[in-house]
């Protein structure tokens, strides 16, 4: 009998040793860099369909039973080149999601202008920073009643940190806009102040178009089947750019604990799934908890890697070694002494929520999952191209994989008993 307990305490000690090195700053980080190397992650680019591959290769050598679900969107608009010249000046832009059908290409040179008649011309207009990933009502009045004055083009600044390309969530439901949007990014400001000063053209030149009935995959990884209540752990995969601190500290995180789960044989049923779409609808989202997803009274838990989890703060235009501060830990009231006690040494505001949660956990608290956490946030190049490597790094994402991973064990030792 002492023979079986020292060879199963072996079994739990070599578990363990590879748990705390796939949990190392260096391993986590390690896995951040691939997800850049993909490039763009937009629904139904390259770098989607490679992420999704990554991750289920990783998932499954790791010991898990891997199956895609298609995730088909009524639309996709492909950006294939976008840019405003003036003064022989170019900058790189992008069209404000949804584009008008017969404009997803288009040529358009006419002068700038802010007031008085705009007829026929380019209209200057910013959206003020408001801290904000969706587009809301506030943003198509603005564009609304700007386009109700009759321009050719609106030539669009969104205010945040980064001073660059903003881009905001939109669902498959919202309407093309009545005119072209171009969104240009503040640190280019002046060039359009002087073209506007001295009435220069502005040029357009978009190229893209529109894909219908666009295919991606969510990618459904599961252990332990028949082990008890189910554990889930999501994370999305796709967003409007490159999105490496947006999306990868999260992507990490579930595949850290994926591989802690696997190697260390937790006595536990857990499905996780990484989904697709993010950024036009929650597409992902919505499908696998319609059809997938366990029933919430045959759910233990629900944890959730948003956006953002581990991402430098900026202080006077340079970077800290600080967390940013908007940093929140999302989770249901029934979670809050186990958060308190597995994120003691985590950096992150408190969001309890009873009647609408964030991000893609607000789809998992309105299906009626009782027990869920999540980390979701901003960072200063959040929902930017600028979004890169440099956000993010190994000792700022090692904290906060080693908390999940603490919550998560928990869950799986106390049952229903870590939820009071």
């Amino acid at each position: 009998m002492r023979l079986i307990f020292i060879a199963t305490m072996a079994v739990l000690m070599v578990g363990q040793a590879l748990a705390k090195d796939v949990l190392s700053g260096a391993s986590l980080y390690e896995d951040v860099a691939r997800y850049a190397s993909f490039g763009l992650h937009r629904f139904g680019s390259a770098g989607d369909r490679a992420t999704a591959d990554w991750i289920a290769g990783e998932m499954k050598q790791a010991g898990f039973e891997i199956s895609f679900q298609p995730v088909v969107l009524g639309r996709q608009y492909v950006v294939e080149r976008a840019s405003a010249e003036a003064a022989g000046i170019s900058v790189e832009a992008t069209p404000f999601w949804w584009p008008p059908e017969d404009k997803a290409s288009f040529h358009l040179a006419a002068p700038l202008a802010r007031d008085g008649d705009v007829t026929g011309k380019i209209l200057l207009l910013d959206l003020p920073f408001d801290r904000g990933a969706y587009l809301g009502a506030t943003h198509r009045a603005a564009i609304a009643e700007a386009a109700a004055r009759k321009p050719a083009a609106i030539l669009l600044m969104i205010g945040n940190p980064a001073d660059d390309r903003f881009a905001y969530n939109v669902t498959q439901e919202d309407a093309p806009w009545p005119l072209p949007v171009i969104v240009v990014g503040a640190a280019s400001r002046a060039v359009f102040e002087r073209a506007l000063a001295s009435g220069a053209p502005v040029t357009f030149d978009v190229k893209g178009h529109y894909e219908r009935d666009v295919v991606g995959r969510n990618v459904i990884a599961e252990i332990g089947a028949g082990r008890g209540p189910v554990i889930v752990v999501s994370t999305p995969m796709t967003g409007w750019y490159s999105c490496v601190c947006e999306r990868g500290p999260g992507i990490a995180n579930f595949l850290a604990l994926a591989r802690t789960v696997a190697a260390e044989k937790w006595p536990a049923h857990l499905v996780f799934i990484a989904t697709a779409g993010h950024e036009i609808g929650h597409g992902g989202m919505e499908l696998f908890l319609k059809h997938g997803a366990p029933e919430p009274k045959d759910t233990l838990a629900w944890i959730h890697f948003g956006s953002s989890n581990a991402c430098y703060a900026f202080a006077e235009g340079a970077s800290t070694d600080r967390p940013e501060q908007e940093r929140y830990l999302v989770l249901s009231k029934s979670a809050v002494a186990l958060t308190d006690e597995a994120f003691a040494k985590v950096e992150a505001k408190r969001l309890v929520t009873e009647k609408q949660a964030v991000g893609e956990l607000r789809d998992v608290h309105a299906a009626g999952y009782a027990n869920f956490l999540g980390m979701a946030g901003r960072h200063r190049t959040f929902h930017t191209p600028s979004d890169d490597l440099a956000a993010t790094g190994p000792e700022i994402l090692e904290p906060v994989a080693r908390a999940f991973v603490d919550a998560a064990r928990k869950i799986v030792e106390r049952g229903n008993a870590a939820f009071r």
